[in-house]
């Protein structure tokens, strides 16, 4: 039952804690059916950390402008971004500010604009985009709430943004339906696809904050491998080998399409995505599977100085992850001391 609509500053604050809460409550089951790209069973997990770290960095942050309050939070994501579907996340929370820049209120042509911008923003970043995953989900949800934006030739009237926001979730949750057609691995195991399900339910703890209603406590009802008695379909799936790299690196234009094409080369899910601009190039927030890791560090430290970097083993019984210690760069704190963690 719908109280006040108050898409300010404050409800993107709600919405990002509500998707935190969301993500967590859920993490057991997004993993269990987390077997695209790799069966490694840490979805969940994954999107939580990310948002959770989206969540803290709008709580402390004090301003009304909406696209300010998202921006942080985004780059908070993508500093601290997990794994494959924690990279897309952060990458969307980023690209929907930009157009909500200057704004102290969501509205339906706002939204309609920041989910179109996310969307693009979002296929771009990966070398080698999938449907049948959470960019389809993101992509149908931008399309339907665009359609419905559109026939109210610009209105901004919270009764339109209402609107909107209803038509984002029907498009979205029919595309998770669809994911399980769009891939062959899901069709095979019947489920969903997890990154798919997660970005739902942080879709609908958006449109809960804005309308001042609850979370959809049936969203997921009828979902293929969804219920809680199924078992963790992950651990049943074939298991690559190989290690999942990240860091963050600043690279110029020119280094960071030379370091693509090579880590296009060296593995598979390559994302990269600009998390700041700094001198003539950006801070680069860097993805990829590989089955070498050393090839994937040296192609890194040719063309510049990875920091917060991780390597996770790709492997569904218990992951490993090796943080490496670098050596601080002028005006930047160390990442701690040489760790792994089961």
């Amino acid at each position: 039952m719908q109280t006040k609509i108050t898409a300010n500053a404050q409800a993107l604050k709600r919405w990002l804690s509500n998707a935190e809460v969301s993500l967590g409550n859920h993490s057991d089951r997004l993993n269990a059916i987390n077997i695209f790209p790799v069966a490694d069973g840490d979805t969940g997990t994954n999107l939580y950390l990310t948002m959770r770290a989206a969540s803290a960095a709008a709580a402390e942050l004090d301003t009304q402008d909406i696209g300010e309050l998202l921006a942080a939070a985004g780059q908070a994501a993508m500093e601290q971004a997990k794994g494959n579907s924690g990279t897309l996340l952060s990458v969307f929370l980023s690209s929907m500010a930009e157009p909500l820049i200057g704004n102290t209120r969501l509205s339906a042509p706002l939204l309609a604009r920041s989910l179109e911008r996310a969307q693009l923003r979002s296929w771009s970043v990966l070398s080698d985009p999938v449907p049948g995953t959470m960019l389809s989900v993101l992509e149908e949800a931008a399309r339907g709430a665009s359609r419905v934006e559109a026939a109210q030739t610009g209105d901004d009237s919270n009764a339109g943004l209402a609107e909107t926001l209803r038509a984002m979730m029907t498009a979205a949750l029919a595309a998770v339906v669809r994911t399980e057609e769009q891939l062959e691995t899901l069709s095979d195991a019947g489920v969903v696809d997890a990154g798919g399900v997660g970005f739902l339910l942080v879709l609908d703890a958006m449109r809960a904050a804005a309308l001042g209603e609850g979370l959809q406590g049936e969203l997921l009802d009828g979902l293929h491998g969804y219920d809680v008695q199924d078992p963790h379909i992950h651990g049943t799936q074939p298991q690559l080998e190989g290690v999942e790299v990240m860091c963050t690196i600043t690279l110029s234009p020119l280094d960071a399409a030379t370091l693509r094409l090579q880590l296009d080369e060296l593995g598979e899910s390559v994302i990269m995505s600009a998390v700041s601009p700094v001198g003539e190039g950006y801070r680069w927030r860097v993805h990829v599977h590989t089955p070498d890791a050393g090839a994937a560090m040296d192609a890194l430290h040719a063309v510049g100085e990875p920091t917060n970097v991780t390597i996770t083993e790709l492997s569904a019984n218990g992951h490993q992850t090796t943080e490496i210690p670098q050596v601080p760069l002028p005006g930047q704190a160390g990442i701690g001391d040489f760790a792994r963690e089961a």
